[in-house]
């Protein structure tokens, strides 16, 4: 029985350096930016109608208007920090894979 060697010959797997079109890269960018935007703005449109709930709770002794309060604001804090990282990761992934 005899032996059968294969060898690779060098450069069979090209060096391909993905990119994106530049007309795409701004497009993207712009989207995430906005996305952000809005999101943060929700967020702090319902940190603050949660702090208004806690107000009026507390004021007319409604203690359940603001323990749902409480939980608003809290609900907003971690909504707005999620939408921060989120955006912050997207946008450093796509700017160290992407974008070159």
């Amino acid at each position: 029985m005899s032996m059968i060697t294969f060898t690779l010959a060098d450069g069979v797997v090209p060096s391909f350096t993905p990119t994106v079109p530049s007309e795409l890269n701004t497009a993207v960018s712009t989207v995430l930016g906005w996305t952000a935007g809005i999101g943060i703005a929700v967020a702090v449109l319902g940190g603050l109608l949660s702090w208004a709930a806690i107000a009026v709770g507390h004021n007319s002794s409604n203690a359940q208007l603001a323990a749902r309060g409480k939980t608003g604001v809290l609900a907003s804090l971690i909504g707005a920090g999620g939408i921060g990282a989120t955006s912050a990761l997207v946008l450093m992934a796509y700017n160290l894979f992407g974008a070159k």
